[in-house]
């Protein structure tokens, strides 16, 4: 249906089904997921986290019986998911103590373990605190899924999976990662409940 909606996604589909693929993958195998970006994608962070943390297309009923059914009635299933832009306080310090450049790259060595994803989300591709976390991911044995826009970049230079969708202005590109991102929660809550 996406690629319907968006027929200039037909272009990146396999990427796409790759991105779902290891994103499955992650939380089939115990994972989380860790996402980051600026400005824009600092924003879509922020919702694609909203997307898995709590039901998105369906309501995702918990069946943990360490919780008492009262309880379970209030809550949804959640798959964990980490935005790295919402951390203000460790990340202005480290800005101002450290380097702005290693912020993102601090929190994923921080949070991050062998078979967790990092989506690092760029427009141009080359911001270059998301391309030192995902070069820190890679290091520590953490896959990166890139949504950047066309041109080949440093995130794509080092991502398990990069996403060029088929735009080069930043708000063009924005606009085109939005229905990959929902996709991508869709299918994955589609898949895991």
């Amino acid at each position: 249906m996406m690629y319907e909606r968006y027929p200039a996604l037909q272009s990146c589909k396999d990427s796409i089904e790759e991105a779902l693929q290891l994103l499955i993958e992650t939380y089939r195998n115990g994972g989380k997921v860790l996402v980051c970006g600026n400005g824009g994608s600092a924003a879509d962070s922020e919702h694609i986290v909203g997307e898995l943390l709590k039901g998105f297309m369906s309501k995702r009923p918990v069946t943990d019986e360490r919780i008492p059914e009262a309880l379970r009635a209030e809550l949804q299933g959640s798959l964990p998911a980490i935005s790295l832009p919402s951390q203000c306080a460790i990340l202005t310090a480290y800005c101002n103590d450290v380097s702005p450049e290693m912020m993102y790259a601090q929190l994923v060595y921080g949070y991050g373990k062998e078979g967790d994803l990092l989506i690092a989300l760029s427009t141009s591709g080359n911001a270059a605190n998301v391309a030192k976390a995902a070069e820190v991911a890679r290091c520590i044995g953490v896959k990166t899924v890139a949504l950047t826009g066309a041109k080949e970049s440093k995130l794509s230079a080092l991502a398990t999976v990069t996403v060029q969708v088929p735009e080069t202005e930043t708000y063009k590109v924005q606009e085109l990662h939005l229905p990959v991102y929902h996709y991508l929660c869709a299918e994955v809550e589609k898949t895991l409940f």
